[in-house]
């Protein structure tokens, strides 16, 4: 059985969500960042981490990436030009996406306050419009972002829309809001939020 540590309310979401696709047991520890129990196992105090086997893994991204080839799912196979696509895909929105997000929170509340600058939300959200515009021609013709399958770009793209609507960055493209209730309309997303 794997264990995710992390709250909810942080990047473990994706972890969760694709545990939950997965149709994998799992137990569900929800500490918060830089908490003795995180930094015990990883001393960048930064969740989520996966425990598989008595050894962690650190990294949303790198979380997903393992369980998604180690279950041979939501993922293409590595070196196929379909991967290539998905990686190249994953790569923009952890660059694009997920940076600005990560960058405003941490002017937010994350940095002390002395260390804030207010004013760099603008140029963030303006950047966060535009990569918008840019994913929306890159986004294959289906229900998820590669066409007709679901990857794990889909759960990093619906968790980073979240986020941005929590943090009140406009999703300005129709596309990606009907894409984003498509994916919280999901049996295992509707799972993972319960928790």
């Amino acid at each position: 059985m794997y264990q995710v540590i992390g709250m909810v309310q942080s990047r473990a979401f994706r972890v969760l969500w694709m545990l939950e696709e997965l149709g994998q047991d799992y137990e569900h520890v929800a500490e918060n960042p830089q908490s003795p129990g995180v930094v015990a196992l990883n001393p960048a105090g930064k969740i989520p981490i996966l425990i598989v086997d008595g050894t962690p893994i650190t990294d949303s991204t790198a979380i997903l990436t393992y369980l998604s080839d180690r279950h041979g799912a939501l993922t293409h196979p590595a070196g196929s030009l379909p991967r290539a696509r998905q990686d190249s895909l994953t790569q923009f929105l952890l660059d694009e996406f997920d940076a600005a997000l990560w960058l405003a929170a941490r002017h937010s509340f994350v940095l002390p306050e002395e260390m804030r600058l207010a004013a760099i939300k603008n140029t963030l959200r303006w950047e966060f419009e535009r990569s918008q515009k840019v994913l929306v021609t890159r986004m294959a013709d289906g229900e998820f972002v590669m066409g007709d399958r679901m990857t794990l770009a889909d759960i990093i793209l619906a968790d980073c829309l979240g986020w941005a609507l929590n943090a009140k960055f406009p999703i300005t493209e129709h596309r990606l809001t009907e894409f984003l209730d498509r994916m919280r309309a999901r049996p295992a997303y509707l799972r993972a939020r319960e928790r």
